[in-house]
């Protein structure tokens, strides 16, 4: 290797690297367009809800999705709580059923996802670690939700709302963020971003 192939060498980049412009424009992104979703999955789901509570929770997984999709494309400290949030706000700005508290439930869900990521270093985006936060969301939405809404409902029915959750958050959130991610890969979109390196174990 000469002198000028090691000057030009790429140096190996970490997760802990400083965001870059691009790294916060596509989480934002991520964030409004869930965000968007996010205010139709409200009335879709209030109208499950009237008529078949707790099934409704089935359909839950969509508000974790943008905790798992940008991590999964980012790959930096801070992408699942960002995103989540951004998500929350659009939401909460569009009208949300759920007024400010929107946030509140952003936050949790973000957070909780964030900390699966932290604990494997940023570094390990199986398919079992995403399920780990994707349910680690799910549990942190389900006890908000459990404290400010179902105080009154018997512990059998809050486990049977946990268990939809954490199924809903597996599959929409976990599968289908990967599937997201993977499909934005292939197009070759991602090229600039963490996810070019490919999921590892």
């Amino acid at each position: 290797m000469t002198t000028v192939d090691r000057v030009q060498a790429p140096s190996p980049t970490s997760p802990f690297d400083a965001w870059r412009t691009r790294d916060i424009v596509v989480a934002a992104v991520i964030g409004v367009v869930f965000g968007v979703v996010f205010f139709a999955w409200n009335q879709l789901y209030a109208g499950l809800d009237a008529v078949t509570k707790p099934f409704s929770d089935v359909i839950y997984g969509m508000w974790l999705v943008p905790a798992i999709l940008a991590p999964l494309v980012i790959r930096k400290p801070g992408a699942a709580l960002f995103a989540e949030m951004a998500g929350a706000g659009v939401s909460a700005l569009l009208g949300s059923q759920w007024g400010p508290d929107t946030l509140l439930s952003g936050f949790v869900q973000g957070a909780a996802a964030e900390l699966v990521f932290a604990f494997v270093g940023y570094r390990r985006w199986s398919f079992p670690v995403v399920a780990v936060a994707a349910i680690a969301s799910a549990l942190a939405a389900w006890a908000h939700d459990w404290v400010l809404y179902y105080a009154d409902v018997s512990l059998g029915l809050q486990l049977l709302r946990l268990s939809f959750m954490a199924l809903s958050a597996v599959v929409i959130a976990g599968l289908g963020s990967l599937a997201l991610e993977r499909s934005l890969r292939r197009t070759g979109v991602l090229d600039r971003f963490g996810a070019a390196r490919g999921s590892t174990g």
